[in-house]
């Protein structure tokens, strides 16, 4: 049965996070608009999108599938964050906190996967 996204914790974060990594990334030079910047966005966006579709699944065999691409998502964009910054596209001290941020978006994706699991 279908569950109201809005209604899980993990949404909320991984929906703040996205905020997040639009914000860090505003300043990334204009030569990376469809590389660095575009592929973190995708990835940071993609961990709610796949909470939301996989929260609209009839099928609650479904939900699993989707927690673990957007747990998968989330360590992509915490890898590209740390990129962003060893390039000296970010600052390290905005790296590091978005990087603790993914990390617990990871975490609490991490425990949904497993309560339903």
């Amino acid at each position: 049965m279908a569950t109201d996204h809005r209604k899980l914790a993990t949404f909320t974060l991984a929906d703040a996070f996205v905020v997040r990594v639009y914000e860090s990334t505003r300043e990334l030079p204009a030569s990376e608009r469809y590389g660095l910047q575009s592929q973190l966005r995708r990835a940071a966006v993609s961990i709610a999108t796949n909470i939301v579709e996989g929260c609209a699944r009839e099928s609650d065999r479904e939900h699993p599938r989707f927690f673990e691409v957007s747990f998968s998502s989330c360590r992509e964009a915490i890898y590209l964050i740390d990129l962003s910054s060893r390039l000296k596209f970010i600052e390290p001290e905005i790296s590091e906190e978005v990087a603790l941020f993914g990390g617990r978006v990871a975490a609490a994706l991490a425990a949904l996967r497993k309560s339903i699991g």
